[in-house]
């Protein structure tokens, strides 16, 4: 009886607070909450081990935890962070989101140079190459007389380069005054019996598109030289740009909101003393989409330009073939000149009878355009032998078949960057690791849904506070150079040059005639055939007014030296007079039927 009663008092005692304890420590357990004493005697040598790797000294840095009522960014829990060492960290996480921008961005900019660059150099070789292969085909074949007239063949390439470059040269105007010098050089050459003065000249320039001296070659290099070199300027003025937005783009200057998102699910977790912890996959990726919100409103402009990137290449590589049209300029040349010698007395007949008769050159024979033609040996295409090499050690096929396998991948880049980013296993937990993740408080799953994509899906970010009435202006501008760029691209694969579009007739810079398409000029690229034209009817043509020279002009001087009237043998080294728009400034005089 003795021992019952102090039995009970014993169990009444201790009863009440024995569960109590051990509801409290399961709560504490599962919640991660460690008791205060636990918590503040806790060691940091893991936080201080890993911020001295980083370079920075532990002379600031907590032994032990202590409380962090002092925190700005991180939950003011215990901690092994001093107020230095949260601001510090803070910039460590800034410095990280920016390498990780720049080196995932890597792949494009890389690409866009190297790109750009093999591009360039190859389309200069092939200009060259083009250049260097006329003069050794006509030298061969014309020897003296086409050394004296070499400038004529010069000044083309001159402002085909000019205009590759990025000059404001519009090629219609550049062929057609490629063709007018050459109508009154080979006409002086076919008759050297005579001698014509710079206005007899300017009138066979003013109706050679009805005499059509060279037959229809003018119209077929002019389409084909047309849309080969508008579509490679584009190209490469396209990678030049892609270069150059990839640049800007990355050029990241993160806000407070995106720096205290970093900070909070990057270092956070070092100041809690478990420096190994990742941050959940759904957190990274609503801390990253908060960060890029303006670069992922780039999407779709972006994949628009790629889009159009992709599709000029596969215009190169095709109908638009730029080695194809390079190869044909000295080709093309020196059939126009066959047809005209092949014609001459015709075409002479006629053109004495819209111009007047010439008058006789001093001290020579008067002989017929026939006699005086036939003679000469004619200009010829050159053997397969002969062809010029491709240029850049490489060929077109090749460059266009590896810029469509990196252009491929860049479709959506800046939407993915932040899944590009937290997939990275440096950067956040793998998405299988849900309950083993730091969630932006303590370890565990990270609860809340992953935002969308862009500004305006920010405004329930619960990661990063974005203002959603404000966009970012370089971005604005960047979406703008965007669509700029890719409608040049897209009316390059139509062999238009925006450029030239509204001061020119038809497609702009001699790339109109569309659906035109010659199967003798683009062997193997589908069985096209030019397609039918009447002939043109000189009497009905409307007449246009006449090309006003400018004796003045550096461009257009003639340095003869020898006046107004010249033989056609004495004017072999004279500088020739440029006339612009030889198929469209046509003056139709009423005697040419």
């Amino acid at each position: 009886m003795f021992l019952r009663p102090a039995v009970r008092m014993d169990t009444r005692l201790s009863f009440p607070r024995y569960p109590l304890l051990v509801l409290l420590c399961t709560v504490a357990a599962l919640s991660g909450i460690r008791s205060p004493v636990a918590s503040a005697g806790r060691s940091c040598a893991d936080t201080r081990q890993v911020y001295a790797e980083k370079g920075y000294g532990t002379d600031i840095a907590p032994l032990t935890q202590i409380s962090g009522e002092h925190l700005r960014l991180c939950p003011q829990d215990y901690t092994c962070c001093s107020s230095q060492m949260e601001e510090t960290l803070a910039l460590q996480s800034d410095r990280d989101f920016l390498r990780a921008v720049e080196d995932n961005s890597q792949f494009l900019l890389t690409t866009f140079t190297q790109r750009h660059r093999r591009f360039d150099e190859f389309f200069r070789e092939l200009i060259d190459l083009s250049e260097k292969s006329m003069n050794q085909m006509f030298t061969k074949t014309y020897g003296r007389l086409f050394t004296q007239n070499a400038h004529v063949f010069q000044e083309l390439f001159v402002e085909l380069r000019r205009y590759y470059s990025g000059g404001s040269v519009s090629l219609t105007e550049v062929l057609s005054d490629f063709w007018s010098r050459l109508v009154e050089r080979v006409f002086s050459l076919v008759n050297p019996q005579y001698q014509f003065s710079e206005d007899y000249l300017e009138c066979v320039s003013k109706h050679a598109e009805q005499l059509q001296p060279f037959g229809d070659v003018p119209r077929k290099l002019r389409v084909q030289v047309s849309r080969a070199f508008i579509a490679a300027r584009a190209l490469s003025q396209g990678l030049a740009t892609g270069r150059d937005i990839v640049n800007k783009a990355t050029k990241l200057t993160a806000d407070s909101e995106c720096v205290r998102g970093l900070m909070r699910q990057w270092y956070c977790p070092l100041c809690r003393g478990m420096p190994s912890l990742r941050p959940c996959h759904s957190l990274c990726l609503n801390v990253m989409k908060g960060c890029l919100a303006n670069q992922a409103d780039l999407d779709t402009e972006w994949n628009n330009f790629i889009d159009a990137l992709y599709q000029v290449s596969e215009k190169l590589e095709g109908p638009f073939n730029m080695e194809l049209a390079a190869d044909s300029i000295s080709v093309k040349v020196s059939e126009a000149i066959m047809h005209m010698q092949e014609n001459s007395v015709t075409i002479s007949t006629k053109v004495f009878q819209g111009c007047g008769s010439p008058r006789p050159a001093p001290g020579r024979s008067k002989r017929s355009p026939k006699e005086s033609g036939g003679n000469r040996r004619p200009f010829r295409t050159y053997s397969p032998e002969e062809k010029p090499t491709t240029a850049a050690g490489t060929n077109l096929d090749r460059l266009v078949t590896e810029l469509k396998e990196r252009l491929r991948p860049m479709r959506g880049f800046w939407v993915s960057l932040p899944h590009t980013i937290c997939n990275d296993e440096k950067m956040a937990a793998d998405v299988t690791n849900e309950d083993r993740c730091w969630n932006g408080q303590t370890r565990g799953r990270y609860l809340p849904d992953v935002t969308g994509d862009g500004l305006v899906s920010q405004i329930n970010n619960p990661e990063v506070e974005v203002d959603i009435a404000r966009p970012d202006v370089r971005t604005r501008q960047l979406i703008m150079e965007l669509r700029v760029v890719t409608n040049k691209l897209r009316h390059a694969q139509s062999g238009q040059d925006m450029d030239f579009m509204d001061s020119e007739e038809g497609s702009g810079s001699g790339g109109g005639d569309h659906g035109e398409r010659y199967n003798d000029d683009w062997p193997g690229y589908g069985p096209y055939s030019p397609p039918y034209k009447p002939p043109r009817n000189p009497v009905s043509n409307p007449a246009k007014p006449p090309r006003v020279r400018d004796r003045n002009g550096s461009k257009w001087n003639r340095n003869n030296g020898h006046g107004r009237v010249r033989s056609a043998s004495s004017g072999l080294t004279f500088s020739l007079v440029s006339l612009l728009s030889l198929p469209f400034m046509v003056t139709v005089a009423p005697m040419w039927r």
